[in-house]
C-alpha cells in the first residue's frame, strides 16, 4: 500500500467521523459539517462531539452542533484551513464553546506507517501477549497509554508487546482496534528506563506485526510531546493529520 492508497483510506474513515465526504479533506475552502454518530466511525465517546476539527495540512473540516454552524461559517470562510489549529484562533473558537458549556480538548497530532516491515536488531528480552492475555494488566494501571483503561468492546485491545528486566515489564506497547483496519499504537516506558530507544524498538515491532496481521497502525501524540514525536518518527511513522475536539466545561 503505498501512501496515495493510505490517505485515501483515512479520507474514507475520516468522513465517516466528520459527517462528510472523502473529497471534503482535499478541497481549498473549509467545511463544516452537522455531528452525526454514524456507523463505522472511531468510538472516543458515547455520542457525536459538541465540535470536532480536523485538518490534513491544507483545509480543515468542522464537524459542530448546528448552534455553532452561523458563527463557525463566517469565522472560517476566508481563513487557511491549518491556520485554525493556532493558539489565536483555538482561543476564539475555545470562548465560543464556553457559551454552550464546552470547551476545547486535546490537539491530537496522528501519524500513518509507511507500510514497510522494518529491519530491527534486539534490543531487550521482549514477550508477546495477545487480546485474551491483557485483561489482567488493567487492574495495574502502569499502561495508560498502550493500553485502554479497561477491555473496551468499541475499540478492543488487540496486542501487545513487552520489554522485561528479568521478570519485572520495562515497557509496553500495545495497539487498540479503533476500527476493523486500523489499529492505534501507544507506548508506555518507565521513567528509568527512558531514553535508551526502548520505545522506538516496541513501537516498530508493533508496527511490523499490525502489518504482517494486515491491518494499518497509527500513532497519535500531543504536540508537545517531543519524546513521542520521536518514537513515532525513528519507528516509521510520518505526520498525516491533525484533530482537535470539545469536552463539557
Amino acid at each position: 500500500m503505498n501512501k496515495q492508497e493510505l490517505y485515501d483510506k483515512l479520507k474514507t474513515q475520516l468522513a465517516i467521523e466528520y459527517n462528510c465526504r472523502p473529497e471534503d479533506f482535499s478541497r481549498r475552502e473549509n467545511v463544516v459539517t452537522l455531528s452525526a454518530a454514524n456507523e463505522g466511525r472511531r468510538v472516543y465517546a458515547d455520542r457525536p462531539f459538541f465540535f470536532q476539527m480536523a485538518t490534513l495540512g491544507g483545509n480543515a473540516v468542522i464537524t459542530a452542533d448546528e448552534r455553532l454552524h452561523p458563527w463557525l461559517h463566517e469565522y472560517v470562510e476566508d481563513q487557511p484551513g491549518h491556520w485554525l489549529f493556532e493558539h489565536r484562533s483555538l482561543c476564539r473558537i475555545d470562548n465560543q464553546l464556553k457559551k454552550y458549556g464546552k470547551r476545547l480538548w486535546q490537539t491530537h497530532h496522528m501519524f500513518l506507517p509507511d507500510m514497510e516491515i522494518t529491519s530491527v536488531k534486539d534490543l531487550v528480552p521482549v514477550r508477546w501477549h495477545e487480546q485474551e492475555n491483557l485483561h489482567s494488566f488493567y487492574a495495574e494501571k502502569r499502561f495508560p497509554n498502550a493500553l485502554c483503561s479497561r477491555f473496551m468492546p468499541a475499540r478492543p485491545d488487540m496486542l501487545a508487546v513487552a520489554a522485561y528486566d528479568g521478570e519485572q515489564i520495562i515497557a509496553m506497547a500495545g495497539c487498540s482496534a479503533d476500527t476493523p483496519e486500523l489499529w492505534q499504537i501507544g507506548i508506555d516506558v518507565q521513567e528509568q528506563y527512558r531514553g535508551r530507544g526502548i520505545g522506538t524498538y516496541l513501537v516498530t515491532l508493533l508496527k511490523n506485526e499490525t502489518i504482517r496481521r494486515g491491518k494499518i497502525p497509527f500513532y497519535g501524540t500531543s504536540l508537545s510531546n517531543l519524546p513521542s514525536w520521536r518514537i513515532a518518527l525513528n519507528s516509521g511513522f510520518f505526520p498525516a493529520w491533525i484533530e482537535v475536539e470539545t469536552i463539557e466545561e
